[in-house]
């Protein structure tokens, strides 16, 4: 396969995870490959990725129940830290949002980057959603940087960069999402760990998984 192939694949597998909302267990077919195992390529435990989705889940439908179609509120959680990112009519409705993710099970924390002004336009969140794909794809080139290790959102043309990694990690991804077309400012919600956690982490053996699809370690 040739290196513009080559490019075109990654592109596609990540524009694909992004646009379908790859389960973290189902395999994905490029140019006759198998992608899988999303969930024993990520740093959080298995128990703590299903907690993460269920974070999500258990907010949205918490803020649609009290706010309804005025807002525009994206919940996004990783390693039970939860980002809010959009758009709110009030401060007060910003306010509102906070409470709801911060009283939902699980969540550690609550990072509310909510911007007080209308709801975006669709074109505009057409707009984010390929931003994203954009930096997904060019961590999948990058030689220097795990792809797995990183979630990204894009709101406004503003990506927002999360994930449980170094230092060097941490530079290194900004830069690269910089270095996209039509990103007008990164923000960095990670986490930090030491070189040394990263390598022992890299070395221990996946956690078992029950019949039922769970890790047998806890969140």
């Amino acid at each position: 396969m040739t290196p513009t192939l080559n490019r075109t694949a990654r592109t596609l597998l990540a524009a694909a995870a992004l646009a379908a909302g790859l389960s973290a267990c189902a395999p994905l077919f490029v140019g006759g490959a198998v992608v899988g195992g999303m969930m024993a390529s990520d740093r959080r435990t298995t128990g703590t990725q299903v907690e993460d989705e269920g974070i999500e889940l258990r907010a949205a439908n918490r803020i649609r129940e009290v706010l309804g179609e005025r807002v525009h509120v994206n919940v996004t959680s990783f390693n039970r830290q939860a980002l809010l990112t959009g758009e709110v009519p009030a401060a007060h409705d910003r306010a509102t949002v906070e409470q709801i993710v911060a009283g939902v099970n699980n969540v550690r924390s609550v990072v509310n980057d909510l911007a007080v002004m209308p709801n975006s336009s669709l074109g505009q969140r057409s707009n984010d959603t390929l931003i994203t794909g954009k930096v997904r794809a060019s961590f999948v080139d990058a030689k220097d940087v795990f792809a797995s290790a990183y979630k990204v959102v894009t709101e406004r043309n503003v990506v927002y960069l999360m994930g449980l990694v170094t230092p060097r990690e941490a530079a290194r991804a900004t830069e690269i999402a910089r270095g996209v077309s039509g990103v007008s400012k990164v923000v960095r919600v990670f986490e930090t760990i030491t070189e040394e956690e990263l390598r022992r982490n890299n070395t221990q053996p996946p956690a078992p998984v029950t019949t039922d699809g769970t890790s047998s370690q806890g969140g």
